[in-house]
């Protein structure tokens, strides 16, 4: 019989099982079914940033950023997030954002893209960045929460599906197939698998060590460099709802096109790598957090947004689950809240 259960072994459940140790828990379990960091955060962009359209969201990253900092440059590089707009609706849209994300502390910023050097910005009304916000590696970062939670004596199991193990409490933090595991504690989890795809480019030249994360706020296309190399990212015409992670090379040739126009330097380069993974979708793309049957908490449902939240998400899980309440106010990510009529649902899924 184990204490605590963590089912998972991606960002979120890495931070929640080192943030148990931290708060003195001595009986925690790293249940993953399969291999360690295998799931959604291995295929995950890295991007961390805080500015998203909700409150909520936007708290939730505020809290993680100072732990991807302390992690240092090998693994969190502060290059910056910016947002195009090149209309005068995404323009009013952007300002709308840095009004309440300024209001909750992240200092975003009007800026002059036309300073990076080598993007096109010639259609470009108006550009917001918040330069707190970077890039990180998403399997290493994991991996370092799980290395810093066995320190501290978390038990780590790999290939072992939670559901062979007892414990006082089960925490479920699979991503998308939490909703499995929740079923079998008889509750239904709104959550459904979203297919997302990154495509990677050949080696380019002279890439900006500064380069931020570029997103075009009309389109949501956006690309960060990793290496001498960019990592495309954009959304599916038709949402591909399915647990099946494909890829789909007829997007390619669009991809790039998109890319030389907005980044001209990297005309005429190749897709090198292509992977997909899964975004764990809710109705309002705001997680589930919280108690939701007798012995049973989850944590997931973060529609692409587990990872740069991880760090705050996992100390006030620890939080509530071995000192009875949070450091940060949980109730807007509540399962039941869908039963009331949830409202305010986030925009920026990217």
């Amino acid at each position: 019989m184990a204490g605590i259960v963590v089912a998972g072994s991606g960002a979120i459940g890495a931070s929640i099982a080192f943030n148990l140790a931290l708060l003195g828990a001595d009986d925690v379990v790293v249940a993953e079914r399969g291999e360690l960091c295998s799931g959604s955060t291995a295929a995950a962009l890295g991007g961390v940033r805080q500015q998203f359209s909700t409150a909520a969201e936007v708290v939730l990253a505020r809290e993680s950023i100072e732990f991807f900092v302390s992690l240092g440059p090998r693994y969190f590089q502060q290059v910056g997030y910016l947002f195009l707009a090149t209309t005068e609706e995404a323009l009013a849209e952007l300002e709308e954002r840095r009004t309440l994300q300024q209001g909750l502390g992240v200092p975003v910023e009007r800026v002059d893209p036309s300073r990076i050097r080598g993007l096109e910005t010639g259609d470009v009304l108006g550009a917001t960045c918040c330069r707190q916000d970077g890039l990180a590696d998403p399997p290493a970062v994991a991996r370092e929460l799980l290395r810093r939670a066995r320190e501290l004596g978390v038990d780590v199991r790999e290939r072992t599906p939670a559901q062979e193990l007892d414990a006082d409490l089960l925490v479920i933090a699979c991503g998308p197939w939490s909703g499995e595991l929740a079923a079998r504690a008889g509750v239904e989890l709104p959550l459904r698998p979203l297919c997302r795809q990154l495509l990677e480019t050949a080696p380019l030249d002279g890439l900006p060590d500064d380069l931020p994360m570029v997103i075009e706020e009309e389109t949501g296309f956006h690309f960060r460099r990793r290496g001498d190399r960019l990592v495309l990212a954009f959304h599916d015409a038709e949402p591909r709802w399915t647990f099946e992670p494909a890829v789909d090379e007829s997007v390619f040739a669009d991809r790039l096109g998109r890319l030389a126009r907005r980044y001209p330097p990297a005309a005429g380069t190749r897709i090198d790598r292509a992977w997909a993974g899964l975004y764990d979708m809710t109705p309002d793309a705001h997680p589930l957090i919280g108690p939701v049957a007798d012995g049973v908490y989850v944590a997931c449902g973060f529609s692409g947004h587990g990872f740069m939240q991880s760090p705050a998400v996992g100390r006030a899980v620890a939080e509530e689950i071995l000192l009875g309440g949070a450091s940060i106010d949980l109730e807007p990510y509540r399962p039941e809240r869908f039963e009331a009529g949830a409202v305010f649902p986030e925009r920026v899924v990217l």
